[in-house]
């Protein structure tokens, strides 16, 4: 991956809402995940956890409680 894909990349999960915004370590939690699953995916509007979403059976653990977190708010 270049840098400049990883480093928008980073900023798209950094901006895509509260799901990503967990403090510590949940605030990359997804970032793998997106870039195997949603790379495509434009942030904004909830596409990304959108799609996240879709792939919930093949995400990473820590991104399942993020995303299970969001959900519990």
């Amino acid at each position: 991956m270049s840098k400049l894909r990883f480093a928008v990349l980073v900023l798209a999960i950094g901006c895509s809402g509260s799901a990503f915004a967990q403090s510590g370590d949940g605030r990359g939690a997804c970032a793998s995940d997106y870039a195997k699953f949603c790379a495509g995916t434009s942030p904004g509007g909830g596409r990304v956890v959108a799609c996240l979403n879709k792939q919930q059976n093949q995400l990473s653990d820590p991104c399942k409680k993020v995303l299970a977190s969001r959900k519990a708010k």
